[in-house]
């Protein structure tokens, strides 16, 4: 691109120029994921040309409701949730506004996912790189969004949570992981060592000293932030060049 102006016949000619783009990827293991509608057909065209899987991505954002472009969050298939905390704050978003406005996107999530995935499983990005194709970009929600959920499918965080829950399932858990747990939390911090121990995939457990359940304690809240947008980078950030 290189701040060139790009024409395209249509969807299917700008697949094509950006697979040719995107040519190095071919052989790696991608997956190319399409956004609905616009972007799956410019996404199989791609897909195509670099002999790798397709898939639909099929995401909403979740609008501030005096502001529905500014996105406090996206969900996505299988109950995936990304909130931005600073966005609530900032809002002054009560749990229940939120709730209002992820009831609503969820329903057309369903309706959406139902009609463009038709019965089809989705397939894993665990361990892939994810290749995700729109047929264009205006504010870049939308593009963001997708990026949050698809990063949420091979990336797994618990923050004060129960992975124990989760049962037999734990044993198939290959993405990395991050558990965090209050130090006071005496109960979970001990069901969170045995999910520890159950999970194959790198998991690696954090305890916030001083901090119980919900993290309510001065400072621990923030410790927690840190401590996952630190792990999130090292483990989402790019490798360093050797060059």
């Amino acid at each position: 691109m290189r701040g060139d102006v790009r024409l395209f016949d249509d969807r299917v000619d700008a697949g094509r120029q950006l697979a040719e783009c995107l040519k190095s990827l071919r052989g790696q293991d991608i997956v190319v994921l399409g956004l609905p509608r616009g972007g799956v057909p410019v996404a199989f065209e791609v897909a195509k040309a670099l002999y790798a899987p397709l898939d639909v991505l099929v995401v909403r954002k979740l609008g501030v409701p005096f502001q529905p472009e500014l996105a406090f969050g996206a969900i996505g298939e299988g109950g995936l949730r990304v909130i931005n905390e600073s966005v609530v704050q900032q809002a002054d978003l009560s749990e229940e506004d939120m709730a209002v406005v992820e009831a609503e996107q969820r329903a057309e999530l369903a309706r959406r996912s139902e009609r463009f995935r038709g019965g089809h499983d989705r397939i894993s990005l665990a361990g892939r790189i994810a290749l995700i194709v729109d047929d264009g970009v205006a504010t870049g929600a939308t593009a963001k969004a997708a990026c949050e959920v698809a990063r949420a499918q091979g990336v797994v965080v618990s923050r004060g949570g129960r992975p124990d829950l989760a049962g037999g399932a734990l044993a198939k858990v290959l993405a990395p992981t991050l558990l965090i747990v209050g130090g006071r939390d005496e109960v979970l911090l001990e069901l969170n060592r045995r999910a520890q121990a159950a999970i194959p995939g790198e998991c690696e457990l954090t305890v916030v000293p001083g901090a119980t359940h919900l993290f309510e304690e001065p400072g621990t809240l923030e410790q927690v932030a840190v401590l996952a947008r630190d792990w999130f980078i090292e483990h989402l950030s790019p490798p360093a060049s050797n060059t």
